[in-house]
């Protein structure tokens, strides 16, 4: 019989295994040089759903602290996210009516990226950044930052410094919290009686869907579908009054949330719940062919890293990001035959990939050194990343697309 875990949201202990992606080391430790004759931590990877609620969640935690503290994913180096964050900005200043009043916070603000956006639309705004060194990024950059991890406390200190906000954000961050009570409850705090608190995540629905496996590490707590998020807002005082599906990251969410009873409840959330019941999100038998079509994507990935390697073909990667770690690290000793991780972000560069230790070099080298294949292990900026290494495929260059299914491009 499966182990039973506890519901870090509800408490029940009645759980379903999802899937298990073995001992894994952190996703975004990438280790310098250096650094090989030092332990490398490795923790369990799996991921279960609670038979009550239906929130998906990893088994077992390792502290934000090991996590987040000193941090190497800066959002600024990728084009879609820019593009993105600004176009959210101007859709929130329209229906916030959002001026020189107004207060907005965001969570988990990162370098900035989007908060700068704000900040030259002239609406006085607040990063709650944990990571110090991108915290120092984003204030050079002139985005007033508070370095702290958010929760409910921290919530209600910045409250009696600052006051309270119109609008709350946290991008791609809502996931990340072990304690989400705690975290819902810290903006339930920080929101004026009529403010509004908009999450994006990744949708949960997208992962199962598209066998998007590689977006579980240590850092995502969380694999987040809307039935088990209306319960837990609830229990804060909050409504979630209106969702909308986007095509970033895979298949997200952007989900909207006020103090109870003070926005009418949009059919989107109905129509969402529906939707989700449907497809089997309430029942243990949804799941269980996760892990099955994920061994397929392992099984295929080896094969034709096998397959090249015989035939004497070079084989190397795009994108040293933290989806790309679990993917290295669950296909195993195969990751090892791949020359390098090419990536864009000069705070990547010089170093190796966790687990499997493969070097990671500037995006150019891919043109340069010219492999006769490229893993899109950033599959979800795939569009974006093949516009930018157009000499690399003009040169005979090919991308292979790992999952949902093996494919060249």
């Amino acid at each position: 019989m499966p182990e039973a875990h506890r519901c870090r949201s509800c408490g029940s202990t009645h759980s379903h295994p999802v899937i298990d992606l073995g001992l894994q080391p952190l996703a975004n430790n990438l280790l310098r040089p250096e650094d090989l004759s030092k332990p490398e931590p490795r923790f369990p990877l799996a991921v279960f759903v609670c038979g009550d609620c239906w929130l998906m969640q990893i088994t077992d935690t390792v502290p934000p602290i090991d996590l987040f503290s000193d941090y190497i994913y800066f959002s600024s180096f990728s084009d879609a996210m820019l593009r993105h964050a600004r176009a959210a900005v101007q859709k929130h200043i329209m229906e916030k009516k959002l001026g020189a009043d107004s207060f907005v916070i965001e969570i988990a603000s990162n370098d900035g990226y989007l908060l700068k956006n704000f900040v030259e639309a002239g609406v006085p705004c607040l990063g709650f950044e944990p990571a110090a060194n991108i915290a120092e990024v984003a204030q050079k950059n002139g985005v007033a930052t508070h370095c702290e991890f958010f929760g409910q406390s921290t919530a209600a200190g910045l409250r009696d410094q600052k006051g309270r906000a119109d609008l709350i954000l946290g991008n791609n961050v809502f996931a990340h919290a072990p304690d989400t009570n705690d975290f819902v409850a810290g903006a339930a705090e920080l929101i004026k009686p009529h403010g509004w608190v908009v999450f994006e995540f990744p949708y949960g629905v997208e992962m199962i869907e598209k066998v998007e496996f590689d977006t579980i590490y240590h850092e995502h707590v969380y694999y987040l579908t809307l039935t088990p998020l209306i319960p837990l807002f609830a229990r804060h005082g909050l409504d979630v009054f209106h969702v909308e599906r986007l095509p970033i990251h895979g298949g997200s969410l952007r989900l909207y949330a006020c103090k109870k009873g003070v926005e009418a409840i949009h059919s989107s959330v109905k129509q969402t719940l529906e939707a989700e019941t449907t497809q089997g999100v309430r029942s243990a038998g949804y799941y269980q062919r996760f892990s099955e079509q994920a061994e397929r994507v392992k099984t295929d990935l080896i094969t034709f890293l096998g397959e090249q390697k015989q035939a004497g073909k070079r084989v190397a990667a795009y994108g040293a990001s933290a989806k790309g770690s679990t993917l290295l690290n669950y296909v195993g000793e195969a990751a090892k035959s791949l020359e390098f991780i090419a990536d864009r972000s000069t705070y990547k560069q010089g170093r190796l990939s966790p687990g499997q230790h493969v070097p990671i070099v500037a995006a150019e080298e891919l043109a340069i050194r010219r492999p006769d294949y490229a893993a899109l292990l950033v599959w979800n900026f795939a569009e974006e990343v093949m516009a930018q290494q157009h000499e690399f495929r003009a040169k005979g260059g090919r991308f292979v697309i790992p999952l949902p299914k093996l494919i060249v491009a």
